[in-house]
């Protein structure tokens, strides 16, 4: 399968759901190079769970291509769970073996996988036989540093048949600390011959291009940076076309997180809407000024409406310069809060 820009939207799981992806893909006018969904327990997608099932929920006029990230440590089950990925519209089926959350890793799924390297091979091999689509694996650098094998592998997982290896570079132990070792990501690329896409601190468009201009590396994948920034897949397809990068003022804020309520509300009750909106708000505001004030006055609010009536006001109140005017009444409002009913 082609994929025509090589940067990716990662999947964050509790994130990127249908909303979140299509809100990326509004933010940044249908660059994102490759969706992926967050990613589904193999036991789960199997035994029919409502849960799994509604992640496998997307827009095809809007999510293409679409890669669905499936773990699971079980090698007959990770087959049978691909294809009913496939089934359900994937393009690609990707199998995590990097995430170093302790609840996947005990149960042999995840960055487990990297040390159970027999394990992973037949798991691999099993699944591209089981399905027509393309099948990725997602790997980390090694368990510990003083276990870096991600070379080794990226080397059996394309024996085994995977059409591309994204690399995290960060070692299961590192969990989310300290920096990604993107030399990691170039020696597994100088190893294999299909394409290797990078993960890990890809913070902005230029560092995106920076990192794309790394020997070997044929992509970005991009997670929490596009939860503060959605736009960033359109920022680095202006720098790529030579035009100058895109701004986002206040106006553009508001329409987007508007629409991505909206979005969200197509699947999930409207209960659990304020929820996700201050999940994305807390981090597409982080570093603004009064941003935290902000975030501490929505996340108050009880209702989708009372969230949108301070978020508007913020974000209007940013474009004509006049946001220590609106801070003074936000701290009013916190310091004498109405009676209860």
């Amino acid at each position: 399968m082609h994929i025509e820009r090589p940067f990716v939207l990662a999947p964050m799981s509790g994130v990127t759901d249908s909303a979140f992806r299509r809100m990326c893909g509004l933010a940044s006018t249908d660059t994102v190079g490759l969706y992926v969904t967050e990613f589904i327990s193999i036991e789960g997608l199997t035994r029919a769970n409502m849960k799994s099932a509604a992640r496998l929920a997307f827009d095809a006029s809007v999510e293409r291509p679409l890669s669905v990230q499936i773990f699971g440590g079980e090698v007959d089950r990770m087959a049978s769970a691909a294809q009913i990925a496939e089934e359900g519209g994937a393009q690609i089926v990707d199998i995590n073996c990097g995430c170093p959350a302790p609840k996947v890793v005990k149960r042999g799924g995840g960055a487990e996988l990297m040390r159970q390297c027999d394990t992973l091979a037949r798991l691999v091999e099993k699944t591209v036989n089981a399905v027509k689509v393309p099948v990725t694996v997602k790997i980390r650098s090694g368990w510990g540093n003083d276990s870096i094998n991600a070379v080794q592998v990226a080397k059996m997982c394309e024996a085994a048949g995977a059409q591309m290896i994204c690399v995290h570079g960060r070692t299961r132990l590192q969990l989310y600390t300290g920096l990604a070792d993107w030399g990691v990501v170039s020696d597994v690329a100088a190893n294999v011959k299909v394409p290797v896409v990078g993960s890990g601190d890809v913070t902005t468009a230029e560092e995106a291009i920076w990192r794309m201009r790394m020997p070997g590396v044929a992509g970005v994948m991009i997670g929490r940076a596009a939860i503060m920034n959605p736009w960033i897949f359109g920022q680095i397809d202006d720098l790529i076309q030579g035009k100058p990068q895109r701004t986002v003022d206040g106006a553009e804020r508001l329409r987007v997180l508007r629409a991505f309520a909206e979005m969200a509300a197509e699947r999930i009750p409207a209960h659990a809407i304020p929820g996700r909106l201050k999940q994305v708000l807390a981090r597409m505001t982080k570093g603004m000024e009064f941003g935290s004030l902000l975030r501490e006055r929505a996340m108050r609010a009880h209702t989708t409406e009372a969230m949108f009536d301070w978020i508007e006001r913020f974000f209007v109140a940013a474009d004509a310069g006049e946001l220590d005017s609106w801070a003074v009444g936000a701290r009013f409002d916190l310091q004498n809060p109405p009676p209860a009913a």
